[in-house]
């Protein structure tokens, strides 16, 4: 299965009138990156926590955020926090006495100053209902990035087909317009020195054919195209080496493109070009 490096799942808990509430968040990133975001009662919880998310997420810039706060259906049973109060009132006391202008707290204000009001009833296992909360969005994150990873799938297997469709088009005209344009060089050569070296020019001929000619390039395609079919079949972590057929596909587009003696090959070198190009900016989601 192709995963995707974007997702985002959530999940809460309510007791004792609290919500804890635990938010995982990733996107693109070459590696691993870790990001805990969450108040100093729960740095114990953050190595374990780590350490299962790289068993299932191998890129990714992971966030991990984690807030304990009054649930919606809480009862008004909050209780001062007389230690801040006291260090409030102190740390006002030395501000008045150096600006005599300054204005003093309101009620409110202080009621709102972190740490003031801090709830009456307390969390019961807090590390136990941490754990239970990552693991559920945890799978819940894994499930969205493989979903999202199935679309992207889908959208690079299209660009394939359409690349495949250019090549199986162009390739029936290129005999007729080789032998044209072969025809075309030779009555170049044959106005610039006459019509007493027809072996030369042959030879001349011949050897400008083997230059021009795009068999080679299209059947690197289209090895490329298969590859990168297999390599959405097999699924696992393939974004880097989907990104490398990506620069591999383009270098056979731009080798057909400055080969093309033609109208039609030069489109088709640039059509690749576009589908190739939409391929790569997907694949930078794809684990």
């Amino acid at each position: 299965m192709i995963n995707s490096m974007t997702g985002y799942a959530t999940a809460t808990l309510n007791q004792n009138g609290q919500a804890l509430s635990l938010d995982l968040r990733c996107v693109n990133s070459r590696y691993l990156e870790w990001h805990f975001r969450a108040g100093d009662e729960f740095r114990a919880l953050e190595s374990a926590l780590r350490e299962r998310a790289q068993q299932l997420i191998t890129r990714g810039k992971l966030e991990c955020r984690i807030s304990l706060s009054a649930g919606n259906n809480a009862e008004s049973d909050a209780q001062l926090n007389e230690s801040v109060l006291q260090q409030l009132a102190d740390l006002s006391q030395q501000v008045s006495a150096q600006f005599t202008q300054a204005t003093t707290l309101s009620v409110a204000e202080i009621l709102r100053w972190p740490g003031v009001l801090s709830a009456a009833t307390t969390w019961t296992d807090l590390p136990a209902a941490c754990n239970e909360l990552f693991n559920q969005a945890l799978a819940a994150l894994i499930l969205s990035r493989q979903a999202e990873g199935e679309k992207l799938a889908a959208h690079i297997v299209e660009r394939l087909d359409a690349m495949q469709a250019q090549i199986v088009q162009i390739q029936p005209h290129l005999p007729a317009i080789m032998s044209a344009y072969q025809i075309k060089i030779k009555q170049r050569f044959m106005e610039l020195v006459g019509n007493g070296e027809d072996e030369r020019i042959a030879q001349e001929v011949a050897l400008f054919a083997q230059k021009i000619d795009v068999d080679e390039e299209l059947s690197r395609l289209q090895m490329h195209i298969q590859a990168v079919r297999d390599m959405l079949k097999k699924g696992g972590v393939v974004g880097k080496r989907l990104d490398f057929m990506m620069q591999e596909l383009n270098r056979e587009a731009n080798t057909l493109g400055s080969k093309s003696v033609s109208v039609e090959t030069t489109q088709v070198a640039m059509e690749l070009k576009v589908l190739i190009e939409q391929m790569r900016e997907q694949i930078q989601n794809i684990e």
